[in-house]
């Protein structure tokens, strides 16, 4: 496989292939609107952080509230990723046949839905139906964003915006963990009662309403994708976007490009991702490996469970919602790092750096957990290695939030030829949500059962392995355009 690198004009110039000058009048109004675009496409990343770690804050009142054992408490927090599952699965076909902009309103709605439902819920099965439908709405916008900034941004563009919706996960749980924790602090704890007679950990889910309609009303208010609208023969408005967003030279070509890599005449069904590697096309294997990886390293055990897990270590309910924060907000900070390099040192070695990075912030708290006294909630970690502990988790959050945080979205949402963008996409993202399912249910039972040691132990094997799976199989394809990718793709 090759790589493509830019002629000396295109690099003094910061022009990708077919862009327009980077300093003319054309190329910075282009700029300013894929910017707007690509804001508020990402604002459903916002609501895919909030949505999956404000219930951070409410997982121990949900177990005293509903009397729930360590089995139907992990249960009731994973099912909403059941239902991300299914949303990504589906929100690649919907998108072909809505369109991009369509498909976000939807999840807004969605998302207002289970946020009032979830607030207002009276029994465990109650609440688990409500986290159903969030999840259907997270799935939704975690296949729908990358996949529009992916097409709407120009080359030399793509890996910094892209990672814009990692940026904007990093914030949703940021604002997720900070409300948590601000409502709790002014009730008096998350069990006792805050406004109208609900307690708070109720108003901690019911506040997703407010971003949910934000993101629903800016979705109304961007340009649809061009590879949508030339799927539909839409021309004209797909030359104007072409022109006035992605800032091409010659929008006629690029149109033609893009034509010819889509195959316009049949639409993408699951028959396209058919091929001789284990029934599926190699390139999506590489896709699923990728989403896999992701959540096997066990970043959501940190962030749906660190204000539990950091007071079943002796830290008081202040402080374990404020060491959250802080986790969050190295998470963000770190994402803004990646945004940054990604363009500039590429995806891959990025990927390789943080995959060291982790194992070693994993393998520290490994070392640290299994030091531990007690069992289930009643542990105890004796000195030094408490703050060892703390010290192993933010590194790895760290090492995660600059690299295998953003970066995999931004493969995920360029990897995949045209043709098949919209629905492999919605594969490999179901698949990050089956993982995601899989270690959410899985780590209060297996911390449970052997101890948070081993639980970070596995989860450092994860990160040591997805070092070898990057450095063999995954291509370096920044700098091309989407059509070039297509092209290395088939080869």
């Amino acid at each position: 496989m090759t790589t493509h690198k830019p002629s000396e004009a295109q690099s003094n110039d910061d022009s990708g292939p077919g862009d327009l000058p980077a300093n003319s009048a054309g190329a910075r109004s282009a700029r300013r609107k894929v910017y707007a675009a690509t804001v508020a496409a990402a604002l459903g990343g916002l609501l895919f952080g909030f949505d999956t770690s404000v219930i951070n804050g409410a997982v121990n009142s949900i177990q005293s509230t509903f009397s729930l054992d360590p089995a139907i408490l992990g249960f009731t927090i994973a099912i909403t990723l059941l239902g991300c599952t299914v949303g990504a699965w589906f929100a690649g076909q919907l998108a072909d046949v809505w369109g991009r902009r369509p498909v976000m309103v939807l999840a807004a709605c969605l998302f207002v839905i289970s946020s009032i439902g979830s607030g207002f819920a009276f029994a465990v099965w109650d609440l688990m139906a409500w986290r159903i439908i969030g999840g259907l709405a997270i799935g939704i916008a975690s296949v729908i964003a990358p996949a529009y900034i992916g097409e709407i941004a120009p080359a030399r563009l793509r890996g910094g915006l892209s990672s814009l919706q990692q940026l904007a996960i990093t914030l949703g749980i940021f604002l997720a963990l900070l409300s948590d924790a601000g409502m709790a602090r002014f009730a008096g704890g998350a069990d006792s009662q805050l406004w109208w007679g609900l307690d708070a950990w109720r108003w901690m889910l019911l506040v997703g309403v407010i971003p949910a309609v934000v993101y629903g009303i800016l979705s109304l208010r961007i340009p649809e994708s061009p590879q949508y609208l030339i799927r539909r023969g839409r021309k004209e408005e797909a030359l104007a976007v072409i022109a006035n967003v992605t800032g091409a030279a010659d929008p006629e070509q690029r149109y033609k490009d893009i034509e010819e890599s889509i195959e316009s005449e049949r639409r993408s069904t699951y028959r396209d991702l058919r091929g001789h590697a284990f029934g599926l096309q190699p390139i999506l294997w590489i896709g699923i490996g990728m989403a896999a990886f992701q959540q096997l390293v066990g970043i959501n055990a940190i962030f749906y469970y660190s204000t539990t897990l950091w007071q079943s270590v002796g830290f008081s309910q202040q402080d374990s919602f404020t060491t959250s924060v802080f986790t969050a907000t190295i998470n963000v900070l770190l994402t803004l790092v990646a945004i940054f390099f990604v363009d500039r040192v590429g995806r891959k070695k990025l990927l390789l750096a943080g995959s060291v990075g982790m194992f070693i912030g994993l393998v520290a708290a490994a070392i640290s957990f299994a030091q531990a006294s007690g069992s289930g909630t009643n542990i105890t970690l004796p000195a030094p290695w408490g703050p060892i502990a703390l010290l192993g988790a933010n590194l790895f959050v760290i090492c995660f939030a600059a690299t295998w945080g953003p970066v995999m979205w931004v493969v995920l949402g360029e990897v995949f030829p045209n043709k098949m963008r919209g629905i492999a996409l919605g594969v490999a993202t179901a698949f990050n949500w089956i993982f995601n399912f899989l270690v959410t249910l899985l780590f209060p039972i297996m911390s449970h059962a052997v101890g948070l040691g081993f639980v970070y132990a596995g989860f450092a094997f994860f990160a040591a392995l997805s070092f070898w799976f990057v450095k063999a199989l995954l291509p370096e394809v920044s700098g091309l355009e989407l059509e070039d990718k297509s092209k290395l793709t088939r080869r």
